[in-house]
């Protein structure tokens, strides 16, 4: 054979190879839907509820309703931003309930000494309390859910120790310049803005945020890759106690008192609002805007609940959790599936 007619044939492509543009399209085409199904869907069906609330109810669309949303449960989502590093990395955080409840405490009792003591007591107790969670996790080995679980119980059994099994209650002084902290609805708001904003930063533009998205989607290649998986680990515990605490602390600012009965279930509501906002609960995905949205979703439906279906009280509202939880994980499952298919 000649090598004209070699150099022919080497350039005639089979008859039955198939174009690599055509076969590639489906699967693209289906990852760019799930993705936005996952990032956006919150959002989307946010609007939705708010639109139809507000066609259909003269009062939620009013500002003493709204002040209501955003004011009495600003502070309550800090826990979810917590929550959302953790689950970033595929942990779990229980504790994030009993250290808020804790926060508050410490925080009343440094209020009584003074505005500074009240701020950073609780803040260095409970980044204490994540930081000994994380090394257990990081260094020991040992499974978050378990040590986390302990922390949950721990922080409870040191929030009685403290106050004589809640017979005994601190009172934040009337004079206290602590108070202005948690008083109204734009300075609540505003802290919680400001440190949502900063969370997204440290997720989206460092290298500890890139550190945890990768120890999330796997973690013996995010060793081999060099990166500190034992430190970032630390850290993500130590931040998760950190904001629960200043969480805690800032409620307490508002309820003008360390109550000893909150926090109860409210690690399982962040939990919820950080699935809903589309990180992925296996890890390797988090959005702080998504968890933005999961939480003003479940504070828009909780209050139509208040408004609508008052005589079921929380069992309702918790059966409403569950269900959207239920949901958005199906979901999430199948997207995931499908796109292995493809």
């Amino acid at each position: 054979m000649s090598s004209t007619t070699a150099r022919s044939t080497a350039a005639t492509p089979a008859p039955d190879a198939p174009p690599s543009k055509g076969g590639a399209e489906p699967a693209t085409r289906l990852e760019r839907l799930s993705g936005q199904i996952q990032r956006r869907g919150a959002l989307a069906v946010l609007v939705l509820v708010c639109v139809i609330a507000s066609a259909t109810s003269s009062t939620f669309p009013t500002w003493s309703n709204i002040s209501s949303i955003l004011g009495n449960n600003a502070f309550v989502w800090l826990l979810a931003l917590a929550m959302t590093f953790v689950i970033t990395t595929g942990g779990i955080d229980l504790s994030v309930g009993s250290l808020y409840a804790l926060g508050g405490v410490l925080a009343a009792r440094g209020a009584q000494t003074g505005t500074w003591l009240a701020i950073l007591l609780p803040i260095a107790v409970c980044a204490l309390w994540g930081t000994v969670q994380g090394l257990l996790v990081a260094r020991a080995g040992m499974a978050p859910f378990i040590v986390t679980l302990a922390g949950l119980l721990g922080a409870r059994g040191l929030l009685q120790a403290l106050t004589d099994e809640g017979s005994t209650t601190y009172l934040i002084p009337q004079h206290s310049a602590f108070r202005n902290l948690g008083a109204g609805v734009w300075t609540p708001v505003l802290i919680v803005a400001a440190l949502f904003g900063l969370g997204a930063l440290l997720l989206t533009r460092t290298r500890f945020g890139a550190t945890l998205t990768a120890l999330g989607g796997n973690q013996n290649a995010a060793v081999l890759m060099g990166l500190p998986v034992a430190r970032a680990k630390v850290l993500v515990y130590l931040l998760s106690g950190t904001l629960a605490g200043t969480a805690g602390a800032l409620a307490g600012s508002r309820l003008g008192s360390g109550v000893t009965t909150i926090g109860v279930g409210y690690e399982l509501t962040a939990i919820a609002s950080v699935v809903i906002g589309g990180t992925l609960l296996t890890g390797g995905a988090g959005s702080i805007g998504g968890t933005v949205c999961g939480v003003l979703l479940l504070a828009v439906i909780h209050n139509l609940i208040d408004h609508y279906f008052s005589q079921y009280g929380s069992a309702f509202t918790d059966t409403v959790n569950g269900a959207f939880l239920a949901v958005v994980v199906l979901l999430q499952t199948l997207l995931s599936r499908a796109r292995r298919l493809n």
